[in-house]
């Protein structure tokens, strides 16, 4: 046991090199940090041979597909003289790493979604995951897989007892020996994000709700600590008795005895903190720079280096500076003050610099009066929106559709619904046939469900009460839903185009190659074949005979036997062939004979595909092909049957230079949204959820495949089973993202999202 008495933490170094958030961190030694990050990307840092307090990256390992989040390390042996490192990933893996050359030298794959924990229980390494299992695996094989709880798993703990502790979105952490269930903790209001030891008194967890909780074994509550002001996504403890937590507030806090003794200001969110042996913190920033905090004076950093930190800090504020609740760049400027007020004592806030600064409107004078500089409170409070320089309790974007632009709605709690409806439709120009629609809006969107209408009130329009339809005027209105623009998806899309004499002549031009090879004359077709293959495009061109026009059973046995028959690189233009076959009602009702047996001739196909010689004419139009299946609902029990081994085998597309591809990927997953919400599937929805997050947190996709990502995400979230979950894989930052996009279809389905993130 160490005593370490508390002095201030002070900056050490920081660790740059990441090009995205540093996300997780795991303390291999004092002299050796590993650091994971959204860049996919994992980073090992050594200590300075010159400067003890500072460290360089000695090493990159790069290997996962998606951002990597959770780290363990496996102390150093015979074999492996530098230890190993353990990851998890977005990606479903879990690879273990040797730090002598960087090299991946086990992957384990079977979780079906995000891995978010990694812990060792003596030579095996157990895996926590969204898809609701704790995994264990032993000399790179699965030996165990249970289902924890009954949603996603955040975290995994070995206590030095022996035992696991895990904490899930349901609340709740459980304690487990081997696969059974000891005991369940419950206290905490929201997601259990982070787990750790506190050596000899048992364990701690950081939560969603703003909280860290010291818990015994027993199951008592120990200690509560309170003081972050939003989400707790980690925490460690120290042998002095220290505790450290980080948050999305911005804040690494540092705890002593259950009280906050210090808060070390960040640029950015705090996704993890550990401590070091000697004492010294480590922390994760969103900013992509992980930092080293001492409280030994011989290891702070140069007073440059600490001024070059204040600097940042006092940049990064100004930069999100709000006044009224608004960003300070976003106020109107002086000349705002131009126009008259509409009322006396109207009030309008302007930029002067770096303050924003109140007028008041002098109706006797036609005047503008200042009243003073605008100060926000504390954290979120006086967080309220702005609407040409007035303050608001809400300001909706509401979508009139026909066309027509966002309109913005301004709104306080103390304003009459109807009032305030019946003053913005004057204001738009709209039509009064709007009125009620924009009321049930105004009071589903401001949380008024029990809204009591004030019988003195005149419509200004009619001079008479206001009227609800179909209810006395005194009753409770009905919310109404919100107003989404592009949410939820209805229908399906497909890929309808095709270039007959492209794909004839390409097939010809392949047959021909074969008929004149002696190894593989046998592979070709017969010219009877050859003309069976013509007149099957002349059906398929006829689109307007498709209800009188049948195929023969031959038909669709030739195309597949080619499939089959030819080499990888001679395949696509046949599968592309049956990519518009499908979209025929008698060509999909043939097809589907050869899916719904023993010999399921389609599953080979997207096996032969995705071989590791996959090649991407091959990859594109099969896709094609699984999207034009939903077209008909005979096959959609054998998609969603098939969905999870469907979308593991074309996983990879997500991040294809290939740009058709990708869009033919996204679409796919935009389909099963569709498909498996009317399934009420879980399970797929959460699949689906996950893979279409990869996509809208890819920074170089397809503007398209981005947009039809965003739209099944939000599909899910709003008509699907999925919203808790989307949540926890933050999907509020993805929708901040795709608002500030300069793609307009993009804002606006990120501010469907972040409308739908905001419902109760």
């Amino acid at each position: 046991m160490m005593d370490i008495d508390f002095n201030e933490y002070k900056l050490r170094c920081e660790l740059r090199g990441h090009d995205d958030d540093v996300r997780g961190i795991c303390v291999c030694t004092d002299e050796n940090i590993a650091t994971s990050s959204r860049d996919r990307t994992i980073r090992v840092w050594s200590l300075g041979s010159d400067d003890k307090r500072k460290f360089s990256a000695s090493k990159i390992l790069l290997g996962h597909t998606s951002f990597v989040g959770p780290l363990a390390s496996i102390p150093p042996s015979e074999e492996y003289p530098e230890g190993r490192l353990v990851s998890g990933s977005m990606d479903t893996s879990v690879l273990v790493w040797n730090l002598v050359n960087g090299e991946v030298v086990q992957s384990l794959k079977g979780h079906k979604m995000q891995v978010t924990g990694v812990t060792l229980d003596d030579d095996d390494i157990v895996s926590s995951s969204v898809d609701q299992t704790l995994k264990r695996w032993r000399n790179g094989q699965l030996v165990e897989s249970w289902e924890a709880h009954q949603s996603p798993v955040q975290a995994v703990l070995k206590l030095p007892s022996g035992e696991l502790i895990s904490g899930s979105s349901d609340t709740t952490l459980k304690l487990w020996k081997g696969k059974t269930s000891l005991r369940t903790f419950t206290g905490h209001a929201d997601t259990v994000r982070g787990l750790a030891v506190m050596p000899d008194l048992g364990f701690l967890s950081a939560s969603h709700d703003g909280s860290i909780r010291l818990w015994a074994q027993s199951g008592e509550v120990l200690l509560e600590m309170i003081g972050h002001t939003s989400i707790v996504y980690s925490v460690d403890a120290h042998a002095s008795g220290l505790i450290v937590s980080g948050s999305e507030d911005r804040h690494a806090k540092i705890w002593k005895d259950g009280v906050c003794v210090q808060s070390l200001e960040h640029p950015g969110c705090v996704w993890d903190a550990k401590f070091l042996e000697s004492g010294d913190i480590v922390t994760a920033c969103s900013d992509g720079v992980a930092r080293v905090w001492t409280v030994r004076d011989g290891m702070i950093a140069d007073q440059m280096e600490i001024d070059a930190f204040d600097s940042l800090i006092s940049q990064y504020k100004l930069s999100r500076k709000k006044v009224g609740g608004m960003k300070l760049d976003e106020l109107p400027g002086l000349d705002a003050l131009t126009l008259p007020g509409t009322s006396d004592g109207q009030t309008k806030v302007v930029r002067e610099g770096d303050n924003g600064v109140a007028y008041a409107w002098n109706m006797s004078e036609q005047r503008w009066d200042k009243i003073g500089e605008v100060v926000d409170g504390p954290d979120g409070v006086g967080d309220r929106p702005i609407l040409d320089g007035a303050q608001y309790d809400f300001v909706f974007d509401v979508d009139i559709g026909d066309g027509e632009p966002i309109r913005k709605l301004p709104y306080n709690r103390s304003d009459n619904p109807y009032d305030a409806a019946d003053k913005w439709l004057l204001k738009e120009n709209l039509p009064v046939a709007y009125r009620q629609q924009i009321v049930d809006f105004i009071l589903q969107n401001s949380g008024q469900k029990d809204f009591s209408f004030n019988p003195s009130f005149r419509d200004p329009f009619t001079g008479a009460n206001a009227y609800v339809p179909g209810q006395p005027s005194h009753a409770a209105a009905t919310p109404a839903k919100p107003l989404y623009k592009h949410i939820p998806k209805r229908g399906v899309l497909v890929f309808d185009v095709a270039q007959y004499d492209g794909i004839l002549k390409k097939m010809t031009e392949f047959n021909n190659t074969l008929r004149s090879d002696p190894a593989n004359t046998d592979k070709s077709m017969t010219e009877a074949e050859v003309s069976r293959v013509g007149a099957i495009v002349k059906i398929l061109k006829d689109t307007s005979h498709y209800h009188a026009t049948n195929f023969a059973d031959m038909d669709i046995a030739l195309l597949l036997k080619v499939i089959q028959a030819w080499p990888p690189a001679m395949m696509f233009p046949a599968i592309d062939l049956v990519r518009m076959l499908v979209l025929h009602p008698h060509g999909a009702s043939l097809l589907i004979k050869h899916v719904e047996n023993n010999n399921d001739l389609l599953l080979d196909v997207i096996k032969k595909v995705t071989e590791d010689s996959a090649l991407p004419a091959n990859l594109l139009t099969t896709v094609r092909v699984l999207v034009n299946l939903f077209k008909n609902p005979s096959f959609h029990h054998w998609l969603q049957r098939h969905h999870s081994q469907i979308l593991d085998a074309f996983s990879n597309c997500y991040s294809s230079p290939n740009k058709n591809l990708e869009l033919a990927y996204s679409t796919l997953l935009l389909n099963y949204a569709v498909l498996l919400i009317e399934k009420k599937d879980e399970e797929g929805q959460a699949q689906v959820l996950s893979a279409a997050l990869q996509i809208a947190e890819e920074e170089g996709a397809d503007v398209d495949s981005k947009f039809r990502s965003l739209v099944a995400i939000g599909s899910l979230m709003l008509e699907g089973l999925v919203k808790k979950i989307s949540i926890d894989f933050e999907v509020e930052s993805i929708a901040k993202s795709a608002k500030s996009s300069k793609e307009a279809k993009i804002v606006e389905v990120g501010a469907d999202i972040d409308l739908l993130i905001r419902q109760p």
